[in-house]
C-alpha cells in the first residue's frame, strides 16, 4: 500500500539591525526587534494559524488515519512564544490529536553541522529537549536546517540516537534510483533515510498558484493521481515543505487549504495511507545504502550548500563565526548564548550569496549584507575572547573541554541508574502491596469468624 508521509517545517528568520564599525566595543544588542515583531506577527496570521487550523480539521475530520510530522527551530519556538503563543497552542492541540510527530533539528537551524560536530549535537539535543517540554514527545528523527545531509552527518545522527533522517531527493545523488523508497546512511546502516520528492513537494509549495504552469489550476484528486500512478514497488512518498508555504509562498486565496484539506479523502478513495517519518522506519526495510560524499539541502537548483557558502564572502563569515565555537560552548554567559544561536542562523549567510534571490531583508547587495555582519560578529568575538582569551592554548582549552564532556557523561550514566533503580524501588512496591492485600483479606475472614462465633454463644 501506497504511504504519504507530509512534514512540515517552522522556522522564522531572527533580523539584524544596521550595525556599524564604530559601534564595536559599545553595543552588544544586534537586533531588528520592530521587524522581528512585525515579521512573525505577520507569517502566524497569514500563515500558521490558518494552516494549523487546517491540519486540526483535517485530524479531527479523518482521525487515525490522517497523519503529519511537524519540527520547529529554537528561533522559531522563542518568537512564537514572545509574539505569537497562540501558534504553540495551536500545535499543542493539534499534539493532542495523536496524529502528529515532532522532529528533531538543530536549535539556531544554522550550518553547525558543516563545522563543529560538537556544537551540532549539543544544539540538537537542546531542541529535543524543548520538544520534550513543550509536546511531551521525545523526537526519533533529525530533520537538518534546510535538509542539509552528508554521510558524516548522518553517522553523527546514528551515534546520538536518531533512527532515521529526512533529506532531499537530489537528482545527482539518486541517478536511476527513485526517492519512494527508504534507503540507510552508508556509514552507518542502523540511521534510514526518508527523501523528499522534490517535484511532488514543490507543486505545492511552489508552483500551486502559478498561472503559467501547465498544471494550473491543480486539484486534489489530480494530485493524489499522481502518486496512485506511480510504480507499484514505489511505496513511499515523501511530501516536505516549509509551513510558510501555505499562505505566504501561496496566498490563502488560492484555496491553498481547501486544496490540502481535500488530498486526505482522496487518498482513502485510492486505498493510500498516511504514515509518520517513526511508523513508515519501523515497518520499512531499507532497500540499499545511500552514499552522498558532499552536503545536500533542499536549497536552489543545485540541492547544495552554495547558496551559505558559495564565494569568498560567506566562508569567510562561515570560518570566523566557527572559529570561536568550542569558546562558546563552554561558558555559560545567557547573553552570548542567544546570541550566538541566532547569528548561526543560516539565512545570516543566504543574504550573502551572489545568487539571484528575491529577498535580501534590510541589505542593499551581497556585499552590504557581508559588512553589517561582520560588524556585529567583531563584537561577539570580542566578548568571547575576553571570557576565553585567543591566548589560551589549544591544549588547555581542549583540557576544558575534555572535562566538561566527561562530566556530562559521568551525569547521563547516572541518570539511566536513577531511572533504574526508580523503576524496581517501583515494581517492588507494587508486590510489596499485592503480598499485603491477601494477608489483609485474611484478616479480616479471621475477625469475621469470631464475631459470628462469639454471635452463637449469646
Amino acid at each position: 500500500m501506497k504511504t504519504i508521509c507530509l512534514y512540515f517545517e517552522i522556522h522564522q528568520n531572527i533580523h539584524l539591525k544596521r550595525y556599524r564599525f564604530f559601534e564595536i566595543g559599545t553595543d552588544h544588542y544586534y537586533y531588528d526587534d520592530y521587524e522581528n515583531e512585525r515579521s512573525i506577527t505577520e507569517t502566524a496570521e497569514r500563515s500558521y494559524i490558518p494552516a494549523l487550523n487546517a491540519l486540526l480539521d483535517m485530524a479531527h475530520t479523518h482521525g487515525k488515519y490522517f497523519k503529519v510530522a511537524i519540527s520547529l527551530s529554537g528561533c522559531a519556538v522563542e518568537q512564537l512564544e514572545n509574539h505569537a503563543p497562540n501558534v504553540i497552542e495551536l500545535l499543542q492541540e493539534l499534539n493532542e490529536t495523536g496524529c502528529v510527530e515532532f522532529l528533531a533539528e538543530p536549535y539556531s537551524h544554522g550550518l553547525s553541522s558543516l563545522a563543529n560536530e560538537e556544537s551540532f549535537k549539543e544544539e540538537t539535543q537542546r531542541m529535543c529537549r524543548k520538544v520534550k517540554e513543550l509536546f511531551g514527545q521525545t523526537p526519533k528523527v533529525l530533520r537538518n536546517s534546510s535538509l542539509i545531509y552528508s554521510d558524516d552527518i548522518g553517522n553523527m545522527a546514528a551515534s546520538m540516537g536518531f533512527k532515521g533522517m529526512l533529506m532531499e531527493g537530489a537528482k545527482h545523488i539518486l541517478g536511476w534510483k527513485s526517492p519512494h523508497f527508504v534507503y540507510h546512511c552508508s556509514q552507518n546502516p542502523n540511521l534510514k533515510l526518508l527523501l523528499r520528492d522534490y517535484k511532488l513537494s514543490d507543486d505545492i509549495s511552489l508552483r500551486f498558484n502559478d498561472s503559467s504552469w501547465n498544471e494550473y489550476p491543480l486539484f486534489a484528486d489530480t494530485y493524489v493521481n499522481w502518486i496512485a500512478s506511480l510504480p507499484e514497488e514505489e511505496q513511499v512518498v515523501n511530501i516536505f515543505m516549509e509551513l510558510c508555504a501555505l499562505g505566504m509562498f501561496q496566498p490563502l486565496s488560492s484555496n491553498i487549504l481547501e486544496f490540502l484539506k481535500a488530498i486526505p479523502q482522496c487518498a482513502k478513495e485510492r486505498g493510500i495511507e498516511f504514515a509518520t517519518p517513526s511508523e513508515i522506519l519501523a515497518k520499512t526495510k531499507s532497500v540499499a545504502a545511500l552514499e552522498v560524499p558532499y552536503p545536500v539541502s533542499w536549497t536552489d537548483e543545485e540541492r547544495d550548500t552554495s547558496c551559505w557558502l558559495g564565494n569568498v564572502m560567506q566562508r569567510e563569515a562561515f570560518n570566523k563565526l566557527y572559529s570561536v565555537a568550542d569558546r562558546v560552548r563552554i561558558c555559560n554567559d545567557r547573553r552570548i548564548k542567544q546570541d550566538w544561536d541566532y547569528l548561526q542562523a543560516s539565512n545570516n549567510f543566504r543574504f550573502m550569496t551572489t545568487k539571484p534571490v528575491g529577498y535580501r531583508g534590510i541589505y542593499d547587495s551581497p556585499y552590504d549584507a557581508f559588512t553589517n555582519y561582520m560588524n556585529i560578529l567583531g563584537d561577539f568575538t570580542n566578548r568571547v575572547n575576553n571570557l576565553y582569551p585567543s591566548e589560551i592554548e589549544n591544549e588547555e582549552l581542549n583540557a576544558l573541554l575534555t572535562t566538561i564532556k566527561n562530566q556530562g557523561e559521568e551525569l547521563a550514566v547516572k541518570d539511566k541508574e536513577i531511572a533504574r533503580l526508580t523503576t524496581r524501588l517501583n515494581k517492588l512496591d507494587a508486590k510489596d502491596t499485592d503480598s499485603k492485600a491477601p494477608r489483609k483479606s485474611a484478616a479480616k475472614k479471621t475477625a469475621s469468624k469470631a464475631t459470628v462465633k462469639k454471635t452463637e454463644k449469646k
